[in-house]
């Protein structure tokens, strides 16, 4: 007779990578399918192959514009939150962003600001990076308003930090924002698919994520979300014939731009990550999100008493409302971070580990019982740092 016992380290229970990558009950079975499927059209010697793949495409599209309450015809597919961010940079017009500044907190994802390094001199603006103050975690939202005047053409909020989950205050933000007559984009990676995002409510001019944490989607599976009266005065340097009105005009004379955010679209797009994804969206749009994020909240305070009973340095915010889905703290300098995601990986935890700072976020499979596993575990981090 077939073993049928699920075992704690398949089951998800102390799952808490959500912050990297998201889980859900049934998702390889539901990616095999989905994959299966597209292989299946893919590979046949007929004429469907298009209508298909760009129909798997159209659904992620319309999967992540319900979860935003995007307008209609201003959200796309990206590769990440990268190439977003690129393409918003070099859609805009010259004037605004040339002699002027972009404004970053210090703790946004690193990634990006890799990025807006590299593009500064190109597209001659000034890369403005509020830092964090001595021994904080998180860059504060007055120190961004501080460094926040009309001179800064573009401004990337990050509302959940990868690093502390500390979530900004997006309304306070948003509203000196617009009263220096900024362009504002928000980096909503680390919260999208846990807390509500609106954009008609945020009113921020453009959003980047992707589908990979609390979406539990695929790799490559990113979005690009841009406000209408954005979209209209933007002219992306990366175009083709996707970009146009028409992807069937041949004439290369002929070009225009497609009215909505179609013209952010460049050649053939990639479609292996939006129908890897669908499912994972499905999935997720069927869910009480309410209820979900409540878990997330009770599990996420027990792992913040069993830091503090162990003598840990606490990074986030203990106040639910400033913080996103995760619990992050530092470990011990005598203690092996290796050594710790070894021990809990022993336990059928799995965590992560920047340096010193263990990551912990309790998502959709985990339970109380993975819980109870990992403050077992740090307390016996405790023992050994003593």
């Amino acid at each position: 007779m077939a073993d049928t016992t699920t075992h704690p380290d398949t089951d998800g229970s102390g799952y808490m990578l959500y912050h990297s990558i998201g889980q859900y009950p049934g998702k390889a079975q539901d990616m095999a399918r989905a994959l299966t499927a597209f292989a299946e059209c893919w590979g046949a010697p007929n004429d469907e192959q298009w209508g298909y793949a760009l129909g798997q495409r159209q659904r992620f599209i319309e999967l992540w514009s319900q979860l935003l309450k995007a307008p209609a015809a201003s959200l796309t597919t990206t590769e990440n939150v990268t190439t977003s961010l690129a393409a918003i940079i070099m859609a805009l017009p010259r004037d605004e962003l040339e002699g002027r500044v972009v404004l970053v907190a210090g703790d946004c994802f690193p990634s990006l600001h890799f990025l807006l390094s590299g593009m500064e001199e190109r597209y001659g603006f000034e890369l403005r990076t509020v830092p964090l103050r001595d021994g904080a975690s998180w860059v504060e939202d007055q120190d961004v308003i501080s460094a926040w005047g009309p001179e800064v053409g573009l401004a990337l909020l990050t509302w959940v930090s990868s690093t502390s989950s500390h979530r900004c205050d997006l309304a306070r933000l948003m509203a000196h924002g617009r009263s220096q007559g900024s362009v504002i984009g928000v980096d909503i990676t680390q919260a999208a698919g846990l807390i509500d995002y609106d954009c008609l409510a945020v009113g921020a001019d453009f959003a980047v994520s992707t589908s990979l944490k609390w979406m539990c989607g695929s790799p490559g599976g990113g979005i690009l979300q841009v406000m209408p009266d954005v979209i209209a005065r933007c002219q992306p340097s990366l175009r083709g014939w996707f970009s146009q009105d028409n992807i069937f005009s041949w004439d290369i004379n002929a070009f225009s731009y497609a009215p909505d955010i179609r013209r952010f679209d460049n050649g053939t797009p990639s479609v292996m990550a939006a129908a890897a994804s669908v499912p994972a969206l499905e999935w997720h749009a069927r869910q009480d999100w309410n209820a979900e994020l409540k878990k997330n909240r009770e599990l996420c305070e027990v792992i913040i008493a069993a830091a503090d009973q162990a003598g840990l340095t606490l990074v986030s915010p203990r106040d639910p409302a400033e913080r996103g889905g995760s619990v992050m703290m530092r470990l011990p300098v005598s203690v092996d971070p290796q050594a710790v995601l070894a021990g809990l990986r022993a336990r059928s935890v799995f965590a992560d580990a920047r340096g010193s700072l263990l990551r912990c976020s309790p998502g959709f499979m985990t339970t109380r019982d993975g819980v109870d596993r990992l403050t077992e575990a740090l307390r016996t981090i405790r023992r050994r740092s003593a």
